[in-house]
C-alpha cells in the first residue's frame, strides 16, 4: 500500500467525475484518495482502476476547481462505513454524512463498504413470512425473510409512495426479535427528498429506521456508492445486532444511470443501450447481499424500486433484476389511470419464494389456495374484458359473466387500498373468501373441498 506522508502532482487528464494520475507506485484497486486544489481545499476520491502507466481517480465532490497543479494523496485504505446500533433514527447523505443536525456517528465498527460475499452453503432458506400490510404482495406475491423482491414501476407511478407504506408497516409476525428498515434512496428530487422525511417524521417510523438520502444533483459517483454504505449498515445490525432487517433501495434505475456515465467518462466499451457490460455482475453485488446466514438470527431482506425507462419491462435494468432476483411486483399503468392504488398488476408479478413463507404457523392454510383461486379467477375476468370489447357483454354465458364481474370486484377489493391501510394477513384472505361469493361454486376448482367448508360462508 502507498505510504500516506506522499504527495503527488501528477495529474495527467479531467473528464467528467474522473481524474487520471500518473502512475508513480504500487496503487490498490478501491484505494482512498485525497486530491489537494490550488486554493488549499480538498476532495475526496476513490481508486477506479489501475494499470501500468495510469491510476483512474474517482472524485465523490465532482471534479471542478480541480487542475493539474493538484496533488494527490493516496491513504493506503478502503472506503469504510462506521457502524453503531445508535444509527438507528439517523439521517444520512449518500456519502454517510449527517443530515439531521444530530452528531457524527460514534462507531462500534468501520466496516468495508463492498462487505463480504456469503458463503452459499452458509445460506439458510428464506422462509419466515414478512408482513407489509399491503394485500397484493401479501396475499398473492408474498414477501419471505431474506428475499430480495423488487418493483418493477415507471416513470409517473406511485412506487415511493408504496415504497414508504412498506416501510412504515413491515413487521415479522409472531417475532420478538427486533425490526428495523434501512431506506437508501438514489438520485432523488429534494421535493421526493421533503415527502420522504415528512412522512418517516409523520408516522414515526424514523425510529426503527436508518435513512440515506442521495440527491439527483449530488455527484453521479456518490450515487454508486450510496447502496454500498446502506447494505453495509444493514448487514451489521442483521449479523452483529442480531436485528430482522429490510432494506428498501430506490430508484435503481438512477444507480445505474450513474454506471453510464461513469462508464463514459472512463470511454469503456457500452454494452446494451449505452450500459456499462458489468452492470449485470455489479448489480448481482447488491442484489446477493440479501440473506440469511446460518447460526445467526439476522437476516437482509431487500425491496429494489426500479423505474422501467419507457414502461419497458424488456429494458435492461429490468431484465437484468428479473434474473438475478426471487421474483417482481409489477405496477401497472392502467390500474394508476383508474385511480387504483397500489396500481400492482398482479397477472405480471411473481414471488419464487412465496411457497416457503406461507400455510399453517406461518400465514394461514387456506393461503396458498386461495391465491391460486384468485389468481385463475381473475385472469379469465380479464381475457373475458377483450371478448366482452367483441362481442358485446350480453353475448356472455351467466358463467362467463360472474368472472367478467369478479375482475372489477377483485381490483377494488384486493387491489385497492389506503395509503395508510395496514391490512393482517388474516383480513387480506378474508375479503378474498367474501368476493369469492360473485362466483358459482363451481368455480373455486383450485380450492380444496375442506378450505370451502371452512372459509366460505354463506
Amino acid at each position: 500500500m502507498a505510504e500516506v506522508s506522499k504527495e503527488y502532482k501528477t495529474v495527467t487528464q479531467i473528464a467528467g467525475p474522473l481524474v487520471f494520475v500518473e502512475k508513480t507506485e504500487p496503487i490498490g484497486y478501491q484505494e482512498l484518495v485525497s486530491v489537494r486544489l490550488s486554493d488549499g481545499t480538498t476532495k475526496r476520491g476513490q481508486v477506479l482502476d489501475t494499470s501500468d502507466d495510469i491510476v483512474v481517480v474517482q472524485i465523490f465532490e465532482g471534479t471542478s476547481g480541480i487542475d493539474r497543479d493538484a496533488s494527490v494523496k493516496f491513504l493506503g485504505d478502503t472506503m469504510k462505513m462506521p457502524v453503531s446500533k445508535d444509527m438507528l433514527g439517523r439521517v444520512l447523505s449518500g456519502s454517510g454524512q449527517p443530515l439531521d443536525g444530530g452528531p457524527e456517528i460514534s462507531p462500534e465498527k468501520k466496516l468495508d463498504i463492498n462487505g463480504a460475499a456469503i458463503n452459499p452453503w452458509a445460506r439458510d432458506s428464506p422462509s419466515d413470512f414478512i408482513q407489509t400490510g399491503i394485500s397484493t404482495i401479501d396475499g398473492m406475491n408474498t414477501l419471505v425473510r431474506g428475499q430480495k423482491l423488487p418493483i418493477f414501476s415507471a416513470s409517473g407511478l406511485p412506487h415511493n409512495e408504496l415504497a414508504l407504506q412498506i416501510a412504515r408497516q413491515a413487521k415479522v409476525r409472531g417475532s420478538d426479535e427486533d425490526f428495523a428498515v434501512v431506506f437508501i434512496a438514489m438520485g432523488i428530487t429534494n421535493e421526493e427528498k421533503h415527502t420522504f422525511m415528512k412522512e418517516f417524521e409523520r408516522t414515526g417510523a424514523l425510529k426503527n429506521a436508518v435513512v440515506f438520502l442521495n440527491l439527483a444533483d449530488d455527484p453521479a459517483v456518490e450515487r454508486i456508492s450510496t447502496p454500498r454504505l446502506g447494505l453495509t449498515t444493514a448487514e451489521y445490525l442483521a449479523f452483529e445486532l442480531g436485528m430482522h432487517v429490510l432494506v428498501i433501495m430506490t430508484d435503481v434505475t438512477n444507480y445505474c444511470e450513474a454506471l453510464r456515465q461513469v462508464g463514459a467518462a472512463r470511454e469503456e466499451v457500452p454494452g446494451r443501450r449505452g450500459y456499462p457490460g458489468y452492470m449485470y455482475s455489479d448489480l448481482a453485488e447488491l442484489y446477493e447481499r440479501a440473506g440469511r446466514i446460518k447460526g445467526k438470527k439476522g437476516s437482509v431482506t431487500q425491496i429494489p424500486i426500479l423505474s422501467m425507462p419507457g414502461d419497458d419491462i424488456t429494458h435492461p435494468i429490468p431484465d437484468l433484476s428479473g434474473y438475478i432476483t426471487e421474483g417482481q411486483i409489477v405496477m401497472s399503468r392502467e390500474l394508476h389511470r383508474n385511480g387504483i392504488y397500489p396500481p400492482v398488476n398482479v397477472s405480471s408479478s411473481l414471488s419464487r419464494l412465496m411457497g416457503g413463507g406461507t400455510g399453517a404457523g406461518k400465514t394461514r392454510e387456506d393461503h396458498k389456495a386461495v391465491s391460486d383461486q384468485l389468481y385463475a379467477a381473475y385472469a379469465e375476468g380479464k381475457d373475458l374484458r377483450g371478448l366482452v370489447a367483441i362481442v358485446g357483454k350480453e353475448s356472455l354465458s351467466a358463467k362467463d359473466q360472474k368472472l367478467l364481474d369478479f375482475a372489477d370486484i377483485f381490483e377494488d377489493r384486493i387491489v385497492r387500498q389506503g395509503l395508510d391501510e395496514d391490512r393482517s394477513i388474516e383480513e387480506t384472505l378474508d375479503i378474498a373468501w367474501d368476493i369469492f361469493h360473485a362466483l358459482d361454486l363451481d368455480q373455486l376448482n383450485r380450492i380444496d373441498r375442506k378450505y370451502i367448508e371452512k372459509y366460505f360462508k354463506a
